[in-house]
């Protein structure tokens, strides 16, 4: 199998780099197409050393990584304690790719060290990994949209720190506080990809008919929170009708006007920020214009592992990148390694790499978006493989 992934929680780097690099070249041997490491916050003061490390005993093609508060390796995920984890895999082609913004906060496409002018393979994906106080990652996807549209993104933004200036993002040996590093794969590699917003859908499905920018002002010709409470009344329990009112409730809007019917995936799932009682609106944290077709979503902890288990379900995998965001784990779940341990329980225990994210980038209904709560997985496969 061409992946490998390892994980260490020793609190000295230089022995967790080495305990992670002796099992990735004990499983997968040396000079890897791909190698991304991910490490908390006790480890990003010397993710120079780190990357040095790797890069001296796997030699890979592409070295790339993050500094994040936690981080997702093989079977576990390690929440705000020291870890470094470890993915390595031979993909065929591939390219990397360190992205800039411009001082004027605007994605550059024709930066030299921005987007290249040439793809000399088909590509099958993108992964990134930004900063989310430097870099424009919607104006990103944006222009990717134009210009590969139907390429997958998939990723997340880099979540070691709490302001401009302080997150880690290596590439190669280079580590930079700013700006987003990628790599596009090839065909060499399969990518399916799997993004759990965390929540399920009440109600029924309803236009909106009046809006000011992402102020939801009427649905269906009434006051957006009369159909609100209607709706929740009537499907919601009691225990559910009260998560409204702690950040539970969400809004979907629909990707794709010309489906007749709309499930899980076909809605992209935005923050209700705000009501106000007296004209009956809700603001949302996206633009919703009239004749956008919406409908009311609960988000919790069983609603997120329902959603989860859903996308996963008959799916196949050889190894998997989990950009899973900072609310989640132990803050969302009971138990810990909630969403390793499903992705365990629906497709089997795979090499597994990746971080809790300060956003999740990913596509819902052919587009890519950026994310929060969410849980954005690219499914990794050998297409010389043969399907058991």
């Amino acid at each position: 199998m061409p992946f490998a992934a390892g994980m260490s929680e020793h609190p000295v780097t230089a022995h967790a780099v080495g305990e992670v690099a002796g099992a990735v070249l004990e499983s997968l041997g040396e000079r890897p197409d791909l190698a991304l490491v991910f490490v908390t916050p006790p480890h990003a003061g010397v993710l120079e050393d780190a990357a040095a490390a790797i890069d001296e005993v796997l030699s890979p093609l592409v070295l790339l990584g993050c500094a994040a508060e936690s981080v997702v390796g093989p079977y576990r995920e390690v929440e705000r304690s020291a870890a470094v984890s470890l993915f390595a895999a031979r993909t065929g082609p591939l390219l990397p790719l360190l992205l800039e913004a411009s001082v004027d906060g605007a994605f550059d496409a024709t930066a030299a060290s921005g987007w290249p002018v040439d793809i000399p393979f088909d590509p099958q994906a993108l992964l990134v990994v930004a900063d989310p106080y430097s870099f424009p990652v919607e104006q990103f996807l944006d222009r990717i949209a134009t210009r590969h549209p139907g390429l997958p993104v998939v990723g997340g933004m880099a979540s070691a720190a709490r302001g401009p200036g302080g997150n880690r993002l290596a590439s190669g040996r280079r580590v930079t506080s700013s700006g987003a590093v990628g790599v596009i794969l090839g065909p060499g590699v399969e990518v399916e990809t799997v993004v759990s917003q965390g929540c399920r859908p009440f109600g029924d499905p309803l236009v909106v008919t009046k809006a000011e920018r992402n102020v939801i002002v009427e649905l269906a010709g009434r006051p957006a929170l009369e159909r609100l409470v209607a709706q929740a009344h009537h499907s919601l329990s009691k225990e559910e009708l009260g998560l409204l009112d702690t950040g539970g409730l969400h809004v979907g809007r629909v990707i794709d006007e010309h489906r007749e019917r709309f499930d899980r995936g076909d809605f992209l799932v935005r923050n209700v920020i705000g009501a106000d009682r007296q004209v009956g609106a809700l603001a949302v944290s996206e633009m919703m214009p009239v004749g956008t077709t919406v409908q009311f979503h609960l988000r919790d902890a069983r609603s997120a592992d329902e959603d989860l288990r859903l996308m996963l379900e008959g799916r196949r995998a050889d190894a998997a990148l989990v950009f899973t965001c900072n609310g989640r784990g132990t803050r969302m779940f009971e138990e810990p390694h909630h969403d390793v341990g499903v992705l365990a329980d629906s497709i089997g225990r795979l090499p597994t790499a990746g971080f809790f994210a300060a956003g999740e980038i990913g596509p819902v209904g052919g587009r890519n978006f950026l994310h929060g709560f969410t849980a954005s997985i690219a499914l990794l496969r050998d297409p010389r493989a043969i399907p058991i």
